[in-house]
Parts: C-alpha cells; structure tokens; sequence
C-alpha cells in the first residue's frame, strides 16, 4: 500500500462520503472511487459497505481506518523531525506543563550547557493533554510525563523522581488545617478528589480555580505545591499514589543531543535525592 492510498481511504473513512472525501482531497470524486476499489483488490476485502443509502465501514475498513491513521501520523512525524534535524542550528524542544519537572529543570539546564554534546533548549510549556501528543507529532524531542497517569506507549523513557501526593484545597476547607491525611478520609469528604472525580479536567489554572471556590480537592504530586497560588493549601496523602516524573522519548531514536539531555537529568535527579533536606 502507498501512502497516497492511505490517505485516500482515511478521508473517505472520517467523512463517510465519497464527495466531501474528494473535495477535501482536492481531486475529483470518480478517481477517488477508483482507488478505494483498487486497494479493496488489492487487499482482498471489502472496506466500504455502498449497499445502504449512506456508505459504511466494514469491519475490514474499521480495521484498516485505525490503522491508516498510526501510518499517516507516523509519516507526518518523520517528516517533521527530519525537518527539524536539518536545520543549521538543531534544538532540543522539551515539552512540560507548568511546574511538570519536579523541580528538577533549573539544575538540570544548567548542568547540561556544559555538556559536550548539548544544543540550544526551548521549552514548551503546555497542557498535560498536549505534551505526548507533541513528541509522538515531532514537534518537540522529549516530554516530563507522570507514571503511572500517561500513556508511554512507543516513548523509551528514563525514571527520574518518585514523589508523594499532596490534597490541594482551599484553606477553608475542614481537612485544610492537618499535618496529613490519607486516602480514606478523602473518600469519605462529600468535595470531590481529582483525579478519580472529574478527570476530564487537565487545566492547572481551572484546577486551583475550582478548589480555591471548595469544588474539589485535587490530589497532585507533592513539588505542585511550589506552584499552587496562595490562596490554597496542600495537605500530604500518606498513602497517596506515588507519582514518578519521567523523561520519554520516540522509541529508536539516535540523537547525542537527545541522550546527553537524558543522561544529565539522571544525574542531576540522582544529586538531588542525596541532597539532605533544609
């Protein structure tokens, strides 16, 4: 199959009509049924059911829809890192959410200047959603992510810091005043805990908003708390979850810049466990 066939079916797959599939494609409707047909011949299967008023997918094409997109976003990947790579002065584009380190970024940028094989750095700092969508697009290098909460499927990744968890809460809140608590008694608080209570929410700022106004308590990794606006407290969750900040990385990739980046902040995380506290 041809790149050119997939994407040909994937447009007829989202917009399940051979029309709009074609003027979204900018060609005309009767050759973009004659490729279908072509790499249905070719397969050996029926991937568009045309016996109703509106076509369909056939198991076979549900099948193949899915995995066209793996291969079209995987192409578009490629050649965005390629483009990237070729560039006069390459960069290293690291993407986090706001305070996603660890605490653990100051130390390790400046410890990695020094390296011999580091570039320049840019930082792009996004939503939670958005920084493994960014690497698997190519648009940045590495990601910090959060185990066990991501999904690292196809990264190669490096454990750096294993954290507690913290209850994030407005001051008012009853729990607000204690030394600690545990996971019982936020279960048993009628204010509802992210993440297990609406985890579609991944907005830092919308997180603080509604537990500042005591609409939840957001159970967050305990180096948050040098983040949080002041108007909230953190209380630690004894027997939290454990939280561990990795480093990920596309699977297979070869880049010294890369690896110098990964190998600093395992160091720099390793100096930073050993460090006693104040």
């Amino acid at each position: 199959m041809e790149t050119r066939e997939l994407a040909y079916f994937a447009a007829v797959a989202e917009e399940l009509h051979f029309g709009r599939a074609a003027e979204r494609l900018g060609i005309a409707q009767p050759p973009l049924s004659r490729a279908i047909q072509k790499l249905e011949r070719r397969l050996g299967v029926t991937l568009i059911d045309r016996s109703g008023p509106r076509i369909a997918l056939t198991p076979a094409g549900e099948v193949l829809a899915r995995e066209a997109a793996k291969v079209l976003d995987a192409v578009a990947a490629a050649r965005t890192r390629t483009q990237r790579a070729g560039r006069a002065e390459p960069r290293l584009v690291v993407a986090l959410k706001p305070g996603g380190d660890g605490g653990l970024l100051p130390g390790l940028l400046a410890a990695y200047r020094g390296h011999p094989d580091a570039v320049e750095v840019d930082l792009a700092l996004c939503a939670v959603s958005e920084r493994a969508r960014m690497v698997r697009e190519g648009t940045a290098d590495v990601a910090f992510l959060h185990c066990p909460y991501e999904d690292l499927t196809g990264f190669d990744s490096q454990p750096l810091r294993v954290e507690g968890g913290v209850a994030m809460m407005s001051p008012a809140h009853r729990l607000a005043g204690r030394a600690f608590v545990h996971r019982a008694d936020l279960a048993a608080d009628p204010t509802p805990c992210w993440p297990e209570q609406h985890p579609e929410i991944s907005d830092p700022a919308t997180l603080m908003q509604l537990a500042v106004l005591g609409r939840l308590i957001a159970v967050v990794p305990e180096s948050v708390r040098d983040h949080v606006r002041r108007d909230l407290v953190c209380v630690p969750v004894l027997d939290g979850t454990p939280t561990t900040v990795v480093l990920a990385w596309p699977v297979g990739t070869r880049s010294r810049a890369l690896a110098a980046f990964v190998h600093t902040a395992t160091m720099v995380a390793e100096r930073l466990a050993y460090m006693p506290s104040s």
